[in-house]
């Protein structure tokens, strides 16, 4: 079956699928920093050991990310997909009866990481990419994307009611039911493994030419390096901006309003730049959003936080959250083709991974050294312009027939 032999239903099912599996499994991720208080408290945390935690999760998505990809090339997107699932639900039952820092980095760093590997952006996009035409790929790339974020507008006010009024264990299990409603909209995602990809979008090369290809494609690789400050300026923000306001003696509320103010934007962002991606260069627009985020946190933290200020900046970073999706996944599409791009996307992935790593458990190393997330929003600042610029000059040519041959063995 092709994508245009698709039915109505068939594509709008896939689609949604992907949308709220993608939506509950980055929304409840990106709302464990609203934990973060509780937890110290509770368990006797410290902030180095729930940032490490949350660091971990990201190393654990990103070296996996890759071998799940390969596995959903291979064996399909709909077993990884539930699997995931499962493990995600896992990890949150084992985050609720944490009682030490290692069982805590048990469930939210490795369950969860693994889990996000087989159920976020990279799967989810994949699917995506496959039901539609090539002239509305980067569209529906950017609409799953921006529906996917609604999961943070549910996830971070049902998780800070939950833990004002009947404690963090309880949130999690709110977030558990959250993980129940994931197991359909995998299965209804996993059916893309039904669609067959056109020639135009298969090299005709096995997967071994084409990851030697591209780690050995400039632009490629340009992508993949600048995607680690993706991640770093991110995860730092959703790890330790609720922690951060807490100290400006700000109420604990604010961090779960601007998580969700975030998680709103960011449906019109990711939506825009879907949208943009279809009409204009992606690696500009690439470029771009890095730079403005680096903006935005250069101005946001310089200042004394303030309700107001906190929630316009949340909404500017939403604006600029996962419109790089589409960005990335399409840039990859249109270098490599369709084939391989669970594969491919897992690699660049990992880049951000590292970035994230960075971001999470860094910060947190920052403020227990230093007493101050100062030199954390700097490096975050300094390195986003950098990578933006680089970005925007990207090489975009696709590699030729002679790249791929030479990377064929030769019979000896």
């Amino acid at each position: 079956m092709t994508a245009a032999q698709l039915s109505k239903f068939q594509r709008w099912s896939i689609l949604v699928g992907a949308s709220v599996l993608l939506s509950l499994a980055m929304g409840m991720r990106q709302s464990f920093g609203l934990f973060q208080p509780s937890i110290i408290r509770d368990v006797g945390l410290t902030t180095a050991d729930f940032s490490l935690a949350t660091a971990l999760q990201n190393v654990v998505w990103g070296v996996t990310q890759p071998m799940v990809g390969a596995m959903a090339d291979r064996y399909g997107s709909r077993f990884v997909m539930a699997s995931g699932v499962v493990v995600y639900a896992a990890g949150l039952v084992v985050m609720m009866l944490s009682t030490s820092a290692w069982m805590f980095t048990l469930g939210a760093g490795v369950c969860v990481g693994l889990a996000l590997s087989c159920t976020a952006s990279s799967m989810t996009m994949t699917v995506t990419s496959r039901v539609v035409s090539v002239a509305r790929r980067s569209l529906a790339m950017g609409a799953v994307s921006a529906a996917g974020s609604l999961g943070l507008v549910l996830a971070s006010p049902l998780a800070q009611t939950l833990i004002t009024h009947s404690g963090w264990q309880v949130a999690l299990i709110g977030f558990l039911g959250l993980a129940a409603v994931m197991v359909p909209a995998a299965l209804f995602a996993g059916q893309a493994d039904k669609v067959e990809i056109d020639r135009a979008d298969d090299s005709g090369q096995p997967l071994g030419v084409v990851v030697q290809t591209a780690l050995g494609h400039s632009g490629f690789m340009v992508m993949s390096i600048a995607f680690f400050v993706c991640g770093l300026q991110l995860v730092f923000l959703t790890t330790h901006l609720p922690n951060y306001l807490e100290i400006c003696g700000m109420d604990p509320s604010l961090g779960a309003e601007a998580l969700a103010m975030i998680g709103l934007f960011n449906v019109m962002g990711s939506y825009l730049f879907g949208w943009l991606g279809g009409k204009f260069p992606k690696q500009i627009l690439l470029g771009g959003v890095y730079i403005m985020r680096s903006v935005a946190i250069a101005l946001y933290f310089a200042f004394p936080a303030t309700a107001t200020t906190t929630l316009v900046f949340a909404a500017v970073m939403g604006a600029l959250w996962l419109g790089v999706v589409p960005l990335v996944n399409g840039l990859v599409a249109q270098l490599f083709g369709l084939r391989f791009m669970a594969t491919l996307t897992g690699i660049a992935f990992l880049s951000h991974q590292a970035g994230s790593f960075i971001g999470a458990w860094g910060g947190g190393l920052i403020y227990d050294h230093l007493g101050s997330y100062d030199m954390a929003w700097r490096g975050a600042v300094v390195i986003g312009l950098v990578a933006g610029a680089f970005q925007m000059l990207m090489n975009v040519r696709p590699p030729s027939t002679r790249e791929f041959d030479r990377r064929i063995p030769r019979p000896a």
